[in-house]
């Protein structure tokens, strides 16, 4: 059993986690050895944790297209770890799905990280990752820190929340596009090139 094996039979078996256990459900996450790019998102959709695959969604499919790689790549390569800050779907709400619980990230983050000695980038979806990674309180706005993006450089890259819901903001936002992405893609083109 490798280390990675026994972090996941913990989360399992943790007073937190049983309703899913229960029905299952396994943690959604993925942290391959050679992960140079970690992804953190805020918690699987229920089409992800359906189908057992993270970010198998729409927003997957933007945010494949902002870092500048197909599924191929995304899924198969090795080079991305994919940790969201709650690795089961968290239910829904009035607008959406729901946060991720609160004290989940904090439990397990840094047992699975510790696995990953290669990952040079640490790409923060949404304000959930971005407060907790960049130790932010929540008056901090996701709009400031995804135009201040290179203040978190080398380690961190924060972007907005890949939903086709975010066209709008996109719309108001066009040095997102013109910009950010350009920068991006570039920054993990030289990360998976290396």
């Amino acid at each position: 059993m490798t280390s990675l094996d026994k972090i996941i039979l913990d989360i399992m078996a943790d007073s937190q986690n049983q309703s899913f256990t229960k029905a299952g459900i396994e943690p959604l996450f993925a942290a391959p050895k050679t992960a140079r790019i970690n992804i953190v998102g805020q918690a699987p959709g229920i089409r992800a944790q359906e189908s057992r695959l993270y970010w198998n969604d729409p927003s997957g499919d933007n945010l494949r297209d902002w870092l500048g790689v197909d599924r191929k790549t995304f899924y198969g390569s090795g080079y991305f770890a994919v940790i969201p800050m709650d690795f089961y779907f968290p239910g829904t709400g009035k607008s959406g799905d729901l946060p991720p619980r609160r004290g989940f990230a904090e439990k397990w983050h840094d047992r699975i990280l510790a696995e990953l000695p290669d990952i040079q980038l640490t790409i923060l979806v949404g304000s959930y990752a971005q407060h907790y990674y960049l130790r932010q309180k929540s008056s901090i706005k996701l709009t400031d820190n995804v135009k201040n993006y290179k203040e978190f450089l080398p380690d961190y890259f924060p972007l907005v929340h890949p939903s086709p819901r975010n066209n709008i903001w996109q719309k108001k936002n066009p040095w997102f596009k013109n910009e950010v992405i350009p920068e991006l893609r570039q920054l993990v083109w030289k990360i998976l090139e290396e």
